[in-house]
């Protein structure tokens, strides 16, 4: 793949200081092999790069490489995805975690090199990753269309009371919900908020798409799991008092919805991580989650 990757983007989470020597001995590796480095503007500063040398911003980075080299947590593999994605550029994504262990980011520092060889020279396992599209309809307009990697969101104010949705599969009513908010999520975000209000694991291979109600007031409202080639509708139930309704993308973006606006969700194009050759699946469920804890 060496041939295929003449430029690696590399950027850090924000203001991560304990990364910038990290930073320039990955730019000198890449440099002995005749790889490109490329930098966003914030970790350009964060390692102190000298004047003149060509950056670009976070949005705009994915189109100016073939790999994605990031350096921090989930959060800022997320965020970058969502770029890529936005971007419609397929290239891998290799994540280095600086803390512990991270579901998304699952390479340690120890790692990165073995890992960025094995890319280069083609023997890396490359996972696709069901990226999800979110529309919102406001008087039959698109007035927001974004990407998620893990979960789209819908959700009270602090102060409101619980809202009431109504959800469809396709054309076909599929149930109304009475909770706290209700939480759209691909595999991947089956073990981020889906997780915390009690809905299923589903492995990242599996097609599908997550629905789970947050807190519901009524027991029979569960969790389901859906195909992934299913459109989802969320709305606001006619006549109900939904006081002060948001929705987020990935946790971090959003806006509120008027009492007419419609979520239209659906399977968007997969994006591709880089997997840690000595780690499985379940093996990051076990140490993140502690079942081999007693």
């Amino acid at each position: 793949m060496t041939d295929l990757i003449t430029r690696v983007g590399i950027v850090a989470k924000t203001r991560l200081a304990e990364a910038a020597g990290v930073i320039a001995e990955l730019a000198g590796w890449l440099d002995a092999r005749r790889l490109r480095a490329v930098f966003d503007t914030e970790t350009a500063a964060l390692v102190g790069l000298p004047p003149g040398r060509a950056t670009f911003s976070r949005e705009d980075l994915p189109l100016h490489c073939d790999l994605l080299v990031l350096l921090g947590g989930d959060g800022t593999l997320i965020g970058m995805a969502g770029r890529a994605a936005t971007a419609g550029v397929d290239i891998p994504i290799l994540g280095v975690n600086f803390g512990s262990l991270g579901f998304l980011t699952e390479i340690t520092l120890p790692e990165l090199y073995p890992s960025l060889e094995a890319v280069l020279d083609g023997t890396a396992e490359i996972e696709p990753r069901m990226m999800l599209r979110s529309r919102t309809m406001r008087a039959g307009q698109v007035f927001a269309d974004r990407l998620a990697l893990n979960d789209i969101v819908i959700t009270k104010g602090a102060l409101s009371r619980i809202i009431d949705l109504v959800v469809s599969i396709g054309d076909k009513p599929a149930m109304r919900v009475r909770a706290d908010g209700l939480i759209v999520a691909s595999p991947t975000g089956s073990t981020a908020y889906n997780l915390a209000a009690g809905g299923p694991i589903v492995h990242p291979a599996v097609d599908a798409i997550l629905l789970t109600p947050i807190a519901p007031h009524m027991l029979t409202n569960r969790p389901i799991v859906v195909p992934a080639a299913s459109m989802i509708r969320v709305k606001p139930a006619a006549g109900a008092s939904n006081d002060e309704l948001f929705v987020t993308f990935d946790g971090q973006s959003g806006h509120p919805l008027d009492a007419d606006d419609e979520i239209v969700i659906e399977r968007a194009a997969p994006i591709r991580l880089v997997r840690a050759s000595t780690r499985t699946y379940f093996d990051v469920l076990r140490q993140k989650l502690k079942w081999s804890e007693r």
